[in-house]
C-alpha cells in the first residue's frame, strides 16, 4: 500500500475531489489547510530574506492511501486536476504504508483501505 501526499492550490481542490471520485478503487481521502513555500519563493523573490521567509501560501493537503496497484491512477488525477501550468501549482509525494488497521472492524493490511 502507498500513502499519496499531494499539496495544492486551494482552488484546486474541487476539481482533484471530483477527478479522484472517478477512479474505480478509490476509498476516501483526508483534506488538511495548509500554509508554506517552495523554491520559487527562494529563488525568485528579492528583498529582505526574513520577511520572504514569513510570507507563506495557503494551500491544501490532500492524502489517500491507495494499493501498489492504482498509485500511478491516482497521480494522474491529482497531476491533471491540479495543473495550471503556473508557479505554485504543488507537489505530490508517494510514501510506503507499512500497516493498516480499521478501528471498527479490527480488519488489517489491504481490507482496511
Amino acid at each position: 500500500m502507498k500513502l499519496i501526499v499531494a499539496f495544492v492550490q486551494r482552488h484546486r481542490l474541487d476539481p482533484v475531489t471530483r477527478a479522484l471520485e472517478h477512479l474505480p478503487h478509490f476509498h476516501g481521502m483526508t483534506v488538511t489547510e495548509s500554509r508554506g513555500f517552495g523554491r520559487e519563493k527562494l529563488e525568485h523573490e528579492a528583498g529582505d530574506r526574513r520577511a520572504e521567509l514569513t510570507d507563506y501560501t495557503d494551500n491544501v493537503r490532500i492524502e489517500v492511501v491507495t494499493h501498489d496497484a492504482g498509485v500511478d491512477a491516482v497521480l494522474k488525477a491529482i497531476t491533471d486536476a491540479a495543473h495550471t501550468g503556473q508557479r505554485g501549482d504543488g507537489k505530490i509525494f508517494v510514501l510506503h504504508v507499512e500497516r493498516a488497521v480499521r478501528i471498527k472492524t479490527r480488519e488489517e493490511g489491504v481490507d482496511a483501505v
